[in-house]
């Protein structure tokens, strides 16, 4: 699996790569697992002596426009070493909001060609020749395009094998279509604000079952409060058992 970043600020993803447990998956590009990335400074493919990729927009208004003709160049580069066909992705506000399904779909992928897009965007012209999908950290927007690159790159090392046990990610929230329920830790008792605060006596008990069973009710609780379209959702999909129907009736929410 190799990712290709275009970006004007290449320095700011190795350090990315080179810390927490996903560097396990960016160590080794040939091991099981192994993502290989490569960085490409755009301004490398400008063709004037300002290194310049950006423009005034046609039509007036603030900002400037990244140029098509680097992005162009920088694409053919990519494609001569790595060859055609890897999907170009642009990083943008009006793109699809990247969700647990999305970082599937490209962990079980080749890889990519990531565009870390800076000012007011990229050139039209260049977004509906070349590229495949347009991606979006959330509803808001951000300087560049490196920081959603860089939390695509770590959700989907972290699907990666070798990177986590596969207990460790099934449990992630999003992993079934809800959100993960509450962790405890030692102390058993936590004294916070002149109260002691223990850990739920179940998750003491020793009893798998019961344990299995909080567990599943708090996920149900947390996401009905919080996310209620993801219940919805994973009713629709048949992801609900009688048990966890019974539950959320209990809720009354």
């Amino acid at each position: 699996m190799r990712f290709d970043l275009v970006t004007l600020f290449p320095e700011l993803v190795a350090p990315h790569l080179q810390h927490g447990v996903t560097r396990r998956a960016f160590a080794d590009a040939a091991a099981p697992g192994g993502i290989e990335v490569r960085t490409w400074q755009l301004r490398d493919f400008a063709d004037d002596a300002y290194r310049r990729v950006d423009d005034r927009p046609y039509g007036g208004g603030p900002g400037m426009v990244m140029l098509a003709e680097p992005l162009l160049r920088a694409l053919a580069a990519i494609e001569a070493q790595r060859g055609p066909g890897a999907p170009v992705v642009h990083f943008t506000p009006t793109g699809r909001r990247i969700d647990q399904a999305v970082v599937r779909e490209f962990a079980a992928g080749p890889g990519a060609v990531l565009l870390c897009g800076r000012y007011e965007g990229l050139d039209q012209r260049f977004i509906d020749h070349a590229v495949n999908h347009e991606l979006s950290l959330g509803d808001f927007v951000l300087s560049g395009g490196e920081l959603p690159a860089l939390a695509l790159l770590d959700a989907v090392a972290r699907l990666r094998e070798g990177v986590l046990t596969a207990a460790s990610h099934e449990q992630d929230s999003f992993s079934d279509g809800l959100l993960e329920g509450p962790a405890y830790s030692r102390p058993e008792r936590l004294a916070i604000g002149g109260a002691e605060l223990p850990v739920p006596a179940v998750l003491l008990s020793g009893h798998h079952g019961e344990i299995a069973r909080w567990r599943r009710e708090r996920s149900l609780e947390l996401t009905l409060r919080r996310r209620p379209e993801l219940i919805a959702a994973a009713r629709a999909a048949g992801r609900l058992s009688a048990a966890d129907e019974k539950f959320l009736r209990t809720l009354g929410l």
